[in-house]
């Protein structure tokens, strides 16, 4: 059996028994990290630090067919077959890809404890696609679908304004159809969008009609070099390379036919596109706060103080041993979700696991805040600098509030969940009240 630093691997990937891993799952497991270490990790502290990620890595991560994995599973086998896409760096049939393979993928993309640089590659493919796949027409697709599922153009998803951030039933930008039907003309302004500084496209929420969220489309709207659409980089806590944008749109004429599925479901389209976001999300945080832990106990192993190791001191014991139980209690969660996306149909997870994935989403955000803050105290005056031995951890620590607020935040993912388990609740014991006039037997 394998021994790493405690709490630096998942207990499966150090030897010890788990009911989730097949096979299959291992072998992909070994493929991914060997790529991702060689064509992102081991550049990635020092591209975040220039906050810019080299235009090729999306170029090399596209024509290994890298980008796919970051779709929710199962994966769009009949468009990937059409494409030559037949599997995953040699070792996984997309027919066989599964949940767990896309969650072992999240967890190893975030392996650097830095989440801007694989952002920069994955986010616009994993948020942006799905709603296009799951409800756009056939001839949206077709005019879509190739090019962004090969990496020859690049897309996003556009939901947040400066006004409507976690209300998304609040959103303001209009899109109005012309006299003749054939074109919407979109106004308005969506921030904090990932990935727009580079995207031929966007998979965008738009007003078409009266307020609240039947009011709310989706539309394919094109961004790079388009008449009417401006845009910035944003300059934000953590993240620098992941491109977050500000987009301004100016009387943007968009065709009609890039409406994604039906006018005013747009609300419908976008909760269920948000639980793919909001479980990747938690993965990804949960391996930034594995990153920041392990490197406080190797560190805790290796510092002495007061004539003694860190690690001697039960002070230092007792603060590793909480976080850490937070930590593995986290990743058990996550793993138990993750099987559980294997066994349902995607509208049964969508409604059994719809609260709870924004639960679990939280918690991760949480439990990262709890493993950060125990690095920095325990690291010192190395934590709390930019440079040198505790750069990671000032690091990540710098990016716990982007793991709390993006993707909904906390405290309206935790309000959220309750009452999805409460309207479950209750639908539930609604389908068993007996109808009056029955029989008491």
């Amino acid at each position: 059996m394998s021994r790493s630093i405690p709490f630096s691997e998942p207990s499966y990937l150090c030897g010890l028994p788990s009911p989730y891993y097949n096979d299959s799952h291992l072998r992909w497991q070994q493929a991914c990290r060997k790529f991702v270490t060689e064509n992102l990790h081991q550049h990635a502290l020092e591209w975040e630090r220039e906050e810019a990620v080299p235009a090729q890595i999306f170029a090399k991560f596209a024509q290994a067919n890298m980008l796919i994995p970051t779709l929710p599973a199962p994966l769009p086998i009949d468009w990937l077959s059409r494409l030559g896409i037949h599997d995953i760096l040699g070792v996984v049939k997309i027919k066989d890809w599964d949940y767990i393979h896309t969650a072992i993928f999240s967890d190893e993309m975030a392996g650097s404890g830095v989440l801007g640089p694989s952002a920069s590659l994955t986010t616009g493919m994993a948020f942006g696609i799905p709603p296009i796949l799951k409800f756009g027409s056939h001839e949206l697709q077709e005019r879509f679908l190739p090019e962004l599922l090969m990496g020859k153009k690049r897309t996003c998803i556009a939901i947040t304004e400066p006004g409507a951030g976690s209300d998304v039933a609040s959103i303001e930008t209009t899109a109005k159809k012309t006299e003749d039907g054939r074109s919407y003309i979109v106004n308005g302004t969506k921030k904090w969008i990932t990935n727009g500084i580079w995207s031929h496209y966007c998979t965008m929420a738009v007003r078409t009609s009266g307020p609240g969220p039947k009011g709310l489309s989706l539309l394919v709207v094109p961004l790079l070099d388009y008449p009417g659409v401006s845009m910035r980089q944003l300059k934000v806590t953590g993240h620098g390379t992941s491109g977050t944008t500000f987009i301004e749109l100016t009387d943007v004429r968009v065709p009609t036919s890039n409406l994604i599925g039906k006018e005013g479901e747009g609300m419908k389209y976008i909760m269920t596109n948000f639980n793919h976001e909001r479980l990747s999300i938690a993965i990804g945080v949960t391996r930034q706060a594995r990153v920041a832990l392990s490197t406080a106990f190797a560190y805790c192993l290796q510092r002495e103080a007061f004539g003694k190791m860190l690690m001697e001191q039960g002070v230092v014991r007792h603060r590793l041993a909480k976080a850490g139980a937070l930590l593995e209690s986290q990743w058990a969660w996550i793993e138990q979700f993750v099987y559980q996306m294997t066994r349902l149909k995607k509208e049964e997870a969508d409604v059994e696991l719809g609260g709870l994935t924004a639960l679990a989403k939280a918690q991760a955000g949480m439990v990262l805040d709890e493993c950060a803050r125990c690095a920095v105290l325990l690291f010192g005056g190395n934590g709390c600098t930019r440079t040198g031995k505790g750069e990671i951890i000032e690091r990540i620590y710098r990016e716990v509030p982007l793991a709390r607020v993006p993707g909904g935040s906390e405290d309206v993912m935790l309000d959220l969940a309750v009452r999805q388990l409460v309207k479950n609740y209750q639908n539930q014991a609604k389908m068993l009240e007996r109808p009056k006039g029955s029989s008491k037997l």
